[in-house]
């Protein structure tokens, strides 16, 4: 009888085994159903290829745009993922322009959509509606629609694409994501206080067809509620997003992370902004927490988290003042919390800025991004850093940290020189 005796021990074992494994895989699953691939680094983030193997279909003319490629992932054992449809810029042409992104994209877990224009002079509002119309194709009715998850879907354009992928965002709030490459059409100044969708803005420093100063125009719009993030690459020019960009795609895979994944393993790398070579400027609303993901500071996850809680605005300063700073709790812990400052311009451009406040019941600051902290007894204070400094008449920047103790709720005053 041991013989069997040992068998069956050995038959439970394996099968408690194989059940604690399983159990162990759905809650990782739970925690975040949509991450793929394996756990990121600087070196896997700034590779040219991803982890998944891919491949590529050329899309038909027709279904409200004139066809385009459609890059993908081969593995089908990791369930659907997610899209996004990329539009090229006034007289240009996908194929000739944005390809090269198309596989690099898709080797890291997204479908990719590049389409080309029903006229080569297709303005913004034309091509806002054939990106809509190619993730309506994507996940109706093309060949891989069972591939693709409807629910997070995202847009990108370059120069009047990029604009026209801003005016899809607002036409189409469910989007998961919108960036603009070089977005816009200049003296046709796009307004996005509406948006509801994440954006991610990226421009280049020498661009004389899009300057800086007026995608800081459109950044200075997007509302505080919603995540979003402009990114000036050091040296490019207005066509420097249409030729493969290392710089560009160190930014660009963790957004679409992420936003399209809710995959909060990459805002390391944006929050703060992990590798700053080749960004002359970078502004964003820190930590970056996708609508439907898990909330967490940019650093450890604190072990215990409660609901956030939201301090009133403090009361804004007399008419005719240089700023005002608002200040709101962002998420509280046990022994910590984040806070985010929303520095706004009176009524004549600023060229830098100085917030104080201070900390109340042994309150501390541990960490700061888009801004630099000095402390002095109780009083805390936080400049602007290079890049969100100068801000016109109304226009609005934010910074934010972490902080020890207990959050209360703050009266920051702003100075400007």
């Amino acid at each position: 009888m041991k013989q069997p005796t040992r068998w069956l021990t050995a038959a439970l074992a394996l099968v408690l085994g194989l059940a604690m494994a399983t159990a162990t895989r759905d809650a990782a699953a739970a925690d975040s159903p949509y991450q793929r691939g394996p756990d990121p680094t600087p070196a896997s983030v700034a590779a040219t290829r991803g982890p998944f193997a891919t491949t590529q279909a050329t899309v038909p003319a027709g279904n409200g745009f004139n066809g385009g490629y459609v890059y993908y992932p081969t593995d089908t054992s990791l369930g659907t993922w997610g899209a996004v449809a990329i539009v090229p810029g006034y007289s240009a042409l996908f194929a000739n322009e944005e390809a090269w992104m198309g596989p690099w994209l898709a080797s890291f877990g997204f479908v990719v959509i590049g389409i080309e224009t029903n006229s080569r002079t297709d303005g913004a509002d034309a091509r806002a509606t054939q990106l809509l119309a190619a993730l309506d194709y994507l996940t109706r009715t093309s060949p891989i629609r069972n591939r693709v998850d409807p629910n997070r879907l995202g847009v990108m354009g370059h120069s009047a694409g990029g604009a026209g992928t801003l005016l899809a965002a607002l036409r189409r709030p469910t989007l998961k994501t919108a960036v603009g490459l070089a977005p816009g059409t200049p003296g046709n100044n796009l307004n996005m206080s509406t948006t509801q969708v994440p954006t991610m803005l990226l421009s280049g420093q020498n661009d004389g067809t899009v300057t800086p100063s007026y995608v800081q125009g459109i950044y200075n719009t997007l509302p505080a509620g919603v995540e979003h993030a402009w990114a000036e690459l050091a040296g490019n020019d207005h066509l420097s997003f249409t030729r493969s960009n290392p710089t560009e795609m160190r930014l660009l895979i963790p957004w679409l992370k992420t936003f399209l994944d809710n995959d909060t393993r990459y805002t390391q790398f944006l929050c703060p902004l992990a590798d700053s070579t080749g960004v002359s400027r970078y502004n964003a609303t820190c930590p970056l927490v996708p609508p439907d993901g898990p909330t967490s500071p940019p650093t450890t996850t604190p072990p215990t988290s409660v609901p956030p809680t939201t301090s009133a605005p403090t009361t804004p300063p007399p008419s005719g003042a240089a700023c005002t700073a608002t200040y709101r709790t962002v998420n509280s812990w046990s022994g910590g919390f984040q806070g985010e400052v929303t520095v706004t311009a009176g009524t004549a451009a600023i060229n830098g800025w100085t917030v104080r406040w201070t900390l109340n019941n042994g309150q501390s600051i541990n960490q700061v991004w888009n801004g630099t902290l000095s402390t002095s007894g109780s009083t805390a204070t936080v400049g602007n850093v290079s890049y969100n400094g100068s801000l016109a008449a109304g226009a609005t920047t934010s910074f934010g940290f972490l902080g020890s103790g207990n959050p209360a709720a703050a009266s920051p005053t702003c100075t400007s020189p």
